[in-house]
């Protein structure tokens, strides 16, 4: 085995939004027992999802598998008018572990709305958050996945359109898409600050910076998880060899044949643990250095609902 060096991606691993769902769910099992149920994955990662139903957590899909009366979160990715309207109507005590970034998008789609707009929305199709963010309304949403769905758009007028994205997106391929929405529809607005989040900005910016230095990256993610997914294929396309893992047993020893550097990040949902005993594997490999990239340090924290905070 010829691997040397690791190089830490900086910032790497859970942001804020993650953090503060995780930690609902943990607060709402103290606070109330189990079971706690969880409307879709809290957050896109295995290890976190399974050690959260090892502490009691049920996780579901469907308000027909909760029972009366039971404590139910709603996920990061955020939910639909219609999954918060049905969940209250059937008396559920709710905490919504929503991403506050995601809330702000669901926030603007709402007020322009009231006044008139109809929306493209950049994201892809099926993820929860776009089906969260798309159904805060009944109608006038267009999805849009990449340029050529640009032009399929045909809202009913062009005066009141606006644009948002689903936030785990890739930063460069949501900026070409978007350049595709202006070019077509001129007068479309645009978000105050754009809706792609920090987490997901700094840690593609992180990954450019890294590919460059390494000879191949390995990213710790979920293959849910599309912000994961976006940090492979960052380093991918900049010409490096890139692998995405659930877990350190997932590591295969031929990636890293005549190899001697090894870039390691993690997408936003993976905990630091996994990074840890990714580093120990490929110590095991032969690796005797690691060091940690300079980086943007984020102090971003977020507030819990109240009913779960330590203050009440």
């Amino acid at each position: 085995m010829s691997v040397h060096d690791i190089l830490l991606a900086e910032p790497r691993g859970f942001c804020a939004g993650v953090d503060r769902a995780i930690e609902i769910v943990e607060r709402a099992l103290a606070k109330f027992g189990r079971p706690i149920y969880v409307r879709h994955e809290i957050v896109h990662n295995t290890f976190v999802v399974n050690d959260l139903k090892d502490k009691g957590a049920i996780f579901i899909e469907e308000l027909d598998d909760v029972p009366p009366g039971a404590t139910l979160v709603f996920s990061a990715h955020g939910v639909s008018r219609a999954i918060q309207d049905e969940a209250q109507a059937r008396g559920f005590t709710i905490f919504d572990a929503t991403c506050p970034l995601v809330t702000k998008v669901h926030v603007e789609v709402a007020k322009l709305h009231k006044e008139g707009y109809e929306f493209i929305m950049i994201g892809h199709k099926g993820h929860p958050e776009v089906e969260g963010t798309m159904g805060q309304l009944d109608s006038g949403i267009h999805l849009v996945e990449d340029v050529a769905g640009v032009a399929r758009v045909k809202p009913l007028q062009t005066e009141r359109l606006a644009v948002v994205t689903q936030t785990t997106l890739s930063v460069d391929d949501a900026a070409e898409i978007l350049a595709a929405v202006k070019s077509h529809f001129p007068s479309v607005r645009e978000p105050k600050q754009q809706d792609i989040c920090y987490a997901t900005q700094n840690r593609q910016d992180a990954v450019k910076l890294m590919s460059s230095q390494v000879d191949v990256v390995i990213v710790v993610g979920s293959p849910t998880s599309s912000n994961s997914n976006r940090l492979r294929e960052l380093s991918a396309r900049l010409g490096t060899d890139s692998y995405m893992i659930d877990s350190p047993e997932e590591l295969k020893t031929e990636w890293f044949a005549g190899k001697s550097r090894v870039g390691l990040t993690a997408g936003a949902s993976a905990p630091e643990v996994l990074v840890q005993d990714v580093i120990t594997r490929l110590r095991a490999l032969g690796a005797v250095s690691v060091r940690k990239m300079d980086g943007i340090e984020e102090t971003i924290k977020f507030p819990l609902p109240k009913g779960l905070r330590i203050d009440g």
